[in-house]
């Protein structure tokens, strides 16, 4: 049960500096990553980041769906990439957020999940 929990830790630690790095070199804006181990079951981490137009929002959000393709064999679901706003990207044990800063702003999920 220990080799489990250290397995998970060690790819939950890999893939979160895999979508960190990603979303740097994509250039995303003011780039958060959250550890809610103790706050939620759903998800281990939430990664929150903003874009500056539609397309750069949607080019991070693709960029991170095949980079967890490439690395991981596993295939994320993504949505919202239709309006671009708030796009969520499921990585198993992490949760991507990539928003519109106004949207970001409004939504304030750095106040609900970050205390």
């Amino acid at each position: 049960m220990k080799i489990k929990k250290n397995l998970k830790k060690q790819f939950d630690s890999k893939m979160l500096e895999v979508l960190k790095q990603t979303l740097l070199d994509d250039k995303v804006i003011n780039l958060k990553i959250i550890d809610i181990r103790k706050k939620s079951d759903f998800a281990d981490f939430i990664i929150l980041g903003s874009g500056t137009s539609n397309r750069h929002i949607v080019n991070m959000a693709k960029n991170i769906k095949e980079k967890i393709k490439k690395d991981f064999n596993f295939s994320a679901p993504v949505e919202g990439l239709e309006q671009s706003n708030w796009v969520l990207i499921d990585a198993s044990s992490i949760v991507v957020n990539i928003f519109k800063p106004k949207i970001r702003e409004f939504y304030n999920l750095e106040k609900i999940w970050d205390n």
